[in-house]
């Protein structure tokens, strides 16, 4: 909101103009004796006339944001109040250009008639907590005074991450909770056929399959698996970014498929009331414990638009502890340049606990060090791609699977493989 006394109604540069010109072509006319002096500069007066009458009224300007947050790639309208505006008759809005932000229209400017039902549209293309800004100016009358331009308050806008198209029909390889949709490797309550033996005492009387019990002639039950719920662990690696961003449409980085891969497995493990938690690995920020919910989803991704890369690329590398529960599946999202990273996928993994590596370095991502030596960086960069092959060789050997971010499915068969894994009996030293 512009406070009251911010601006004041000014002249414009057309009215002065017009009253110069004017009232100098006057005083030639009269003082040479030209007709056609005088025929040209009283339009001129006659038409700054009415202008001249100086406003009176105090406006104030504000502004607000029709929602306080969207997804990237969606719009918002901004819509702007007058207050007092009895002298009002044109305004005047420009918005603030501002990176991965476009605007409708196309420039951020709308001059109109007030008042007027029209209104800035901006549409943020890349996750993060954005600002809108904008000045407004107010005309009088045939454009006689001008009022600002101001600066109203600013208006925070929070872009959560867009989550592409995804959905896996893969089970939780070790779920363990109360109730849910992940059929369970044990018997008990539930709606899946596990088989049919014969009776024993205690089991449920509705249980009992009459029509195996007639053909054999003793009574036998019907077993069903438990079905429960699971967690999932999200830990995303916020090292360093590698890559640039170009928004939602545009070029991606690392982080960006990070995030947004990360946020969904989170709505589709929400949906399916699974327990989710979310770790970061360096960055600016928090990590969020395991719930349900969609006030808890709601968190998860509040949290990933705040995430910020780590100012050094070892940035809390050394200090992971990763408190695994069980019926916990890990999901790690990361480039795999950090050493920390394997490390930490292949000590879940020979720890017994279900983990997922997918890898979000881009295929086309290069350094960009314009004052460095080209064929160096070139040079470096394949040397560290050699370096990151072999994390991958080694994770793989161990049984760690690895894959690419690819959407829909992305870790289906992994999970499948999981899920047999789990079933097979374990040697315990």
């Amino acid at each position: 909101m512009s406070a009251p006394g911010a601006a004041a109604w000014r002249p414009t540069a057309a009215l002065r103009r017009s009253v110069v010109l004017g009232a100098g072509g006057l005083a030639v006319a009269v003082a040479l004796g030209e007709p056609a002096v005088l025929v040209l500069s009283v339009p001129l007066l006659l038409l700054s006339l009415p202008a001249l009458r100086r406003p009176t009224s105090t406006p104030l300007v504000e502004t607000s944001l029709l929602h306080a947050s969207l997804r990237e790639g969606e719009g918002v309208g901004l819509d702007l109040t007058v207050h007092d505006d009895g002298d009002v008759e044109q305004l005047t809005r420009v918005l603030t250009p501002q990176p991965l932000v476009s605007a409708r229209p196309d420039d951020g400017r709308l001059v109109t008639w007030w008042p007027t039902t029209e209104r800035l549209e901006v549409s943020p293309r890349r996750w993060g907590v954005v600002t809108v800004s904008e000045r407004v100016a107010l005309t009088s009358a045939w454009s006689g005074f001008r009022w600002g331009p101001v600066l109203p308050a600013d208006r925070p806008l929070t872009v959560l991450p867009s989550a592409p198209p995804y959905d896996s029909r893969a089970e939780q390889p070790r779920p363990e909770g109360l109730v849910g949709a992940h059929r369970s490797t044990r018997q008990g309550q539930g709606s899946e056929l596990a088989g049919i033996r014969p009776f024993q005492p205690g089991d449920r009387l509705r249980r009992i399959n009459w029509r195996v019990s007639a053909r054999a002639g003793t009574l036998h039950t019907t077993t069903t698996r438990a079905e429960l719920d699971a967690g999932l662990l999200l830990v995303v690696d916020l090292l360093a970014e590698h890559g640039a961003s170009g928004g939602l449409g545009g070029s991606t980085s690392s982080l960006d498929l990070t995030v947004r891969a990360a946020a969904a497995l989170a709505e589709h493990a929400a949906a399916q009331g699974d327990r989710v938690a979310l770790k970061p690995i360096g960055g600016r920020a928090r990590a969020v414990p395991a719930g349900v919910g969609r006030r808890h989803l709601r968190r998860v991704l509040g949290t990933l638009t705040d995430v910020r890369p780590g100012a050094s690329p070892y940035d809390d590398a050394t200090r992971l502890d990763l408190r695994v529960g069980a019926g916990t599946t890990v999901i790690l999202l990361s480039p795999l340049l950090a050493d920390a990273i394997g490390t930490t996928a292949a000590t879940l993994t020979r720890r017994g606990i279900p983990t997922v590596v997918i890898d979000t370095l881009p295929d086309d991502v290069v350094p960009d060090l314009p004052d460095r030596d080209p064929t160096l960086v070139d040079l470096a960069w394949r040397m560290r791609r050699l370096d990151r092959d072999g994390v991958l060789a080694a994770l793989d050997a161990i049984g760690c699977p690895v894959v690419p971010w690819r959407g829909r499915g992305t870790v289906d068969d992994v999970m499948r493989d999981l899920g047999r894994r789990a079933q097979q009996p374990r040697m315990r030293s």
